[in-house]
């Protein structure tokens, strides 16, 4: 059976915190990102939806079913919304990919929204309190950025990794700095301009600073530990975004006289053994590459989330990859990460990259909160 193929993909301009898109929710950025997506998939017709969205939480039921009706999708159409943290838009995309090589589906709408802006705080009052003060949880916080399993925050988590694999604040932070110049560089290229549709006049991504330096990076304070490596200038920004595309049968899109951007060749998900996440992006990896009987040197481009800095810089050493075709247009510390909006503009970004240089295989890999990771394994459709 020929592999299922990307005809389409569009994500919103990434907002900073409190920033410029604070006033947009993450079902307006999601159907912002889908109508755009399916404006681009021509006349293909979805017949499924696999939304991942992290901050749920006053969001309203089944933020994928909302998500789609605004961007125009029959109200006949089932959505499932998925939260498997930052890899939701991932899962969607290997979700979907089964479906169509199952022969259930011809053409998905996939991706991811969240605004961390608007996740709410939240008070246990319900038969909780008959007197006195009460404490507000902050949702993004305990819902996004702090691991269910063991009660740690992620960026205690990673503090840990850091030690434990010798990954210092130098490397860090030259790493955030390469970020920032190749997102500098990827937007003043018009690389971007193939991605974004703007929002309420917000054209741009809101993150990106291109006169940052070494001196400014090391003069930030350690977040998470005392004495600790990570930093809000190493590690990905907290942001406001989403990113959808169309999945589908080829030759469905072949009927239609689509050409596809991309096949998704194939995906894998790891887990465990236990909650940390600087190495699962590269088991991932490994595991998807061995389903398709190829190795690291047959890949030419990768996306690794960069949740932390620690992480990418862990995944290059352990895959042994070139710097020079990993992130080649920046990364969430340059971007932002809007959680579950994060993974599929990972694989949009990859996708399109590999058709602008003509490389034939590609991976985008990635953790996430509770120590899983998941990759995605791309081919271009032009070869």
């Amino acid at each position: 059976m020929r592999p299922p193929v990307i005809v389409s993909a569009a994500r919103t301009p990434i907002g900073k915190l409190n920033g410029a898109l604070a006033g947009v929710s993450a079902r307006r950025l999601g159907a912002a990102a889908a109508a755009e997506a399916l404006s681009r998939a021509g006349d293909a017709s979805v017949d499924s939806v696999l939304i991942g969205s992290v901050l749920q939480a006053a969001g309203g039921q089944n933020p994928a079913r909302s998500i789609a009706f605004d961007a125009g999708v029959s109200l006949q159409v089932p959505a499932i919304t998925l939260n498997d943290v930052c890899l939701a838009g991932a899962s969607a995309v290997r979700l979907a990919s089964m479906a169509i090589r199952l022969g259930e589906s011809q053409a998905a709408l996939v991706g991811g929204a969240d605004s961390m802006t608007r996740a709410p705080h939240a008070v246990r009052l319900r038969g909780a309190v008959k007197a006195g003060d009460v404490d507000l949880v902050d949702l993004m916080v305990h819902d996004g950025l702090t691991c269910a399993i063991s009660g740690d925050g992620m960026g205690v988590i990673a503090e840990t990794a850091n030690t434990a694999l010798g990954i210092g604040r130098a490397e860090q932070d030259a790493f955030a700095l390469r970020s920032h110049r190749r997102a500098a560089q990827a937007r003043q290229e018009g690389r971007f301009a193939d991605e974004i549709v703007p929002v309420d006049s917000v054209g741009d991504d809101e993150g990106i600073r291109s006169d940052t330096d070494l001196q400014r990076l090391g003069s930030l304070r350690s977040v998470f530990a005392e004495g600790g490596s990570i930093t809000a200038g190493n590690a990905s920004q907290l942001s406001d975004g989403a990113s959808m595309g169309v999945l589908a049968n080829a030759d469905y899109a072949a009927s239609l006289g689509l050409e596809p951007i991309v096949q998704v060749v194939a995906s894998s998900v790891v887990a465990g053994p236990d909650v940390s996440l600087h190495l699962k992006p590269a088991r991932a990896a490994e595991k998807v590459l061995a389903a398709a009987g190829l190795s690291v040197a047959d890949i030419g481009l990768w996306e690794v989330n960069e949740a932390y800095a620690g992480v990418v810089i862990a995944t290059q050493r352990d895959l042994g990859l070139d710097e020079e075709t990993v992130n080649v247009n920046g990364g969430a510390i340059a971007l932002g990460h809007p959680l579950g909006g994060s993974a599929f503009r990972l694989i949009m970004s990859l996708a399109l990259q590999m058709r602008r240089d003509a490389v034939e295989f590609g991976v985008a890999t990635l953790c996430g909160g509770g120590g899983q990771g998941e990759a995605v394994l791309l081919r271009f459709a032009g070869r």
